[in-house]
């Protein structure tokens, strides 16, 4: 019995050394192609537009006057850590090192594109993009607002008041679909005939502008936000709905309006304690760590690691989304199992790699003290997480109650990353309306519910 229990042990071992050892093999491969795919891509960039376009391949000491990253923000400190600390053994060898500073400077002096949030001066479109009409139409709209989808309330209100105002911010890589298609429809009358609700398709994504000269911050986000919703509707009072990176520039948004929001519910939010060294850089080794497996994992770890990689891998999906998504329709035959697909296609490279950096990694070491501000204002917070998420832990959502301890945790057993509103529409529905319900209290708690 001891032997084979030590055999066992011992093999357990060898097995995770094993794989340990491929994992490095592997990340070290991806880094040397990552610092080829540079040199690629400048060419390729000097070759079809000009100039060959920035990248993020130095570190902070070695960026010289040479504009080698472009315009930056009025402050720099919104731009994540984790853009210019993603260390790659490759890239760090000094033989590459001093090759890359000679490439450098005998590269372009700017840009192709300006520094602001408008429309690119030069090309609006990057080559390796998607240029559908549907992809580009939002080039041609002079006032540059977000995609919202709006459904208007029915009546007004039994005692005159005016609606109540929801605005629903999606994950990274999704759309407004999320909410148009799972939230919208499970709602009851009665809530649907005193709700306006806002649906909207975030800063880079879906249907809503995708610029080049943006660095797509958490301000950047909020301010179009408040462009495209918040001001032409006249919202003076609202509610927030996000679910997970959404999560982030909720807080922020509602941190900002403490005064006008009626409650925030956050589902599968992210969330590093900022006194715990580096926040941008723990959540990306954290949420997109160099691992092998799962395979989403690896996916999120290459997707988020390597900026020309990354690129690679849309110029294979997203600028030929339109094909993705007649296969995906074809297969799947259903439209509550396609959309969220499609979604994951319907962005550019530059509008996802600086989201995930300067929203996702960034706007962690700014979180508690948005949180902060949403204590002292007493505004209500309800979180909703799944014990089965891989992609966000448990315990994130749980930090946040920490932060605030009389924030509303909603503990879904059995409900993963995704579905944790997909399959359990009408329970998460349900849940909103009394987050939404102004007699409600944060004493009232639903933990342990089952994932339908």
């Amino acid at each position: 019995m001891i032997p084979t229990v030590i055999l066992g042990a011992w093999a357990r071992r060898s097995a995770e050394s094993i794989f340990s050892a491929i994992n490095v093999i592997v990340f070290l491969c991806l880094d040397g192609l990552e610092c080829i795919l540079c040199m690629v891509y400048r060419f390729l960039d000097s070759f079809f537009e000009g100039e060959a376009s920035s990248c993020y391949c130095v570190h902070d000491g070695e960026i010289c006057d040479d504009g080698v990253r472009g315009d930056v923000p009025e402050s720099e400190d919104e731009l994540s850590e984790s853009l210019h600390g993603r260390k790659n053994v490759i890239r760090g060898m000094k033989i590459l090192k001093s090759a890359r500073r000679r490439g450098i400077a005998a590269g372009p002096k700017k840009r192709v594109v300006g520094g602001g949030n408008g429309v690119s001066e030069g090309i609006p479109v990057r080559w390796s993009d998607c240029r559908c009409q549907a992809c580009i139409s939002w080039i041609n709209d002079k006032e540059q607002k977000l995609h919202i989808a709006v459904k208007e309330s029915s009546m007004v209100s039994s005692d005159g008041m005016s609606p109540e105002n929801v605005i629903f911010l999606h994950g990274f890589l999704s759309s407004s679909s999320l909410w148009t298609e799972l939230v919208f429809p499970n709602l009851s009358e009665s809530v649907a005939a005193g709700h306006r609700l806002f649906a909207v398709d975030l800063l880079g994504f879906g249907k809503s502008p995708k610029p080049r000269d943006c660095f797509y911050t958490l301000r950047d986000h909020i301010e179009m936000i408040e462009k495209s919703v918040i001001s032409p509707f006249q919202l003076e009072s609202f509610h927030i709905v996000a679910h997970s990176m959404g999560c982030v520039i909720a807080v922020a948004l509602a941190s900002k309006y403490h005064k006008s929001v009626k409650s925030v519910t956050l589902t599968a939010s992210p969330y590093f304690p900022s006194a715990k060294g580096d926040p941008s850089l723990t959540a990306l080794r954290t949420l997109a760590g160099k691992r092998m497996w799962p395979p989403q994992q690896f996916g999120t770890s290459v997707m988020s690691w390597y900026e020309h990689l990354g690129r690679c891998i849309c110029f294979i999906i997203c600028r030929n989304h339109r094909t993705w998504e007649m296969i995906i329709r074809l297969v799947t035959r259903r439209r509550d199992l396609y959309f969220p697909i499609i979604d994951f296609t319907r962005h550019t490279h530059h509008s996802a790699w600086h989201t995930m950096h300067n929203v996702l990694c960034g706007g962690m070491k700014l979180m508690d003290g948005y949180l902060e501000t949403l204590r002292r204002s007493q505004v209500k917070i309800f979180v909703v997480h799944g014990d089965r998420d891989q992609v966000v832990p448990l315990e994130h959502s749980i930090g946040i109650k920490l932060m605030v301890p009389d924030a509303v945790l909603n503990i879904i057993r059995g409900a993963n990353h995704n579905s944790v509103i997909h399959g359990r529409e009408r329970e998460y529905v349900r849940f909103l309306e009394r987050a939404w319900d102004p007699s409600s209290s944060t004493s009232t708690k639903i933990r342990g519910c089952k994932a339908g």
